[in-house]
């Protein structure tokens, strides 16, 4: 089963420097939903981006407070970024991308093109293409789940978002060890971070397939390259997505033991 896993992988691996070189252009996230747009596009790197999004978000809801109710679609606009990531990293996290992406995508009913192959998708979100419209925020997500029974239920929103929190979570823990290591290898880093926030909760096939996989990870300098950063604009770009992850992670985490719903699977 984990050759078969891995085999998946290997077919569905691209390029993740044909992405980095597209130039990403987003609007920066309004503070309050009667406040007006300001349109501030620019030209990001894949990892300013993320940073920038995440820390408007982190913003948002640190204004707000936990109890907000945080808009969806913002919220996948947000995350959709983070996949780009996940494409730098090849094979070892091909499983992350596939799975976040897909979880990503059911979530905000979009999917993003090129981002997986159409059978890795397109199938699990045919029942869920209007789920953005159809629940405006998160807690609308929890709320539905919850009084149908379906946390936890294969496919359910609950369960999509359980994920993509894990992705967002793995991401912050390996620029952790990233930062925190000289190594030029990067299978270390990614190593603890994957066992520390998605290893236990997969299963013993995919274990075996992404620690496989660890050996092919891009050298740090190769990272850098494909990422279109340096030394110290990367660190920058991490720490900013570090800090400002950890409130939204939080704030995912609460939705769930606020409604007397564990975090351990």
């Amino acid at each position: 089963m984990a050759l078969r896993i891995y085999s998946l992988f290997s077919r569905t691996e691209r390029s993740c420097r044909e992405k980095s070189e597209i130039s990403v252009t987003r609007s920066r996230v309004s503070m309050d939903e009667d406040d007006v747009f300001e349109d501030t596009s620019s030209e990001l790197t894949p990892l300013s981006a993320v940073a920038d999004a995440f820390e408007e978000l982190s913003a948002l809801l640190k204004a707000k407070g936990l109890d907000y109710d945080l808009d969806l679609k913002t919220f996948c606009d947000a995350c959709s970024l983070v996949s780009i990531l996940f494409g730098c990293l090849g094979l070892a996290f091909k499983f992350a991308e596939l799975e976040y992406v897909s979880k990503w995508a059911n979530i905000s009913g979009q999917v993003m093109a090129n981002a997986c192959t159409k059978r890795n998708v397109h199938a699990q979100v045919s029942d869920l293409a209007e789920a953005s419209e159809s629940y405006g925020t998160l807690n609308s997500v929890l709320d539905f789940d919850k009084q149908n029974d379906t946390v936890r239920t294969q496919g359910s929103l609950s369960r999509n978002l359980r994920r993509v929190r894990q992705g967002l979570d793995l991401i912050r823990a390996l620029f952790q060890n990233f930062l925190s290591s000289d190594d030029c290898y990067l299978k270390e880093a990614a190593s603890t971070a994957y066992t520390k926030t998605c290893a236990p909760y997969h299963t013993w096939a995919v274990r075996t397939a992404v620690y496989a996989g660890m050996y092919a990870l891009p050298t740090r300098e190769q990272l850098l390259l494909k990422l279109n950063e340096t030394d110290e604009s990367a660190e920058r770009e991490m720490v900013r997505y570090i800090n400002a992850s950890l409130p939204v992670i939080e704030y995912i985490d609460k939705l769930y033991t606020s409604r007397n719903i564990s975090l351990d699977w």
